[in-house]
């Protein structure tokens, strides 16, 4: 089993769970250089609201999409998306990531941000 069928099978259960609640659910994928978030419905096939560092207007001349002041940033702007489609409380999966460094910063912007989870 390489690194990424193990992050994959971490994920499967956090999602198992998520599905069971039948929760609204904040995801999080990261790459090397962008880092995205994606606020997904209960039933699992509708993307309510989406951020990532792709984004023209969040690529500046002097932005890095792969370190923690970005996260932070997408953290904000999808915790401000959620809210303007009404959405308040989310289950955030990690995607099978470490709870550290990028996930963790957009995490805590996303709370600070008004988002419940």
């Amino acid at each position: 089993m390489n690194k990424k069928d193990a992050r994959l099978r971490r994920a499967r259960k956090t999602r198992a769970l998520i599905a069971e609640k039948k929760a609204v659910r904040l995801t999080v994928f990261r790459s090397n250089c962008h880092i995205y978030a994606q606020v997904i419905s209960d039933c699992g096939s509708k993307v309510l609201a989406a951020a990532s560092t792709v984004e023209a207007d969040l690529r500046g001349p002097a932005s890095n999409g792969g370190n923690v002041a970005a996260a932070v940033e997408i953290g904000k702007l999808i915790a401000q998306r959620a809210k303007a489609a009404g959405i308040e409380t989310v289950a955030f999966d990690r995607a099978g990531f470490k709870y550290h460094g990028r996930v963790k910063a957009l995490a805590d912007a996303a709370r600070e941000g008004g988002l419940k989870f």
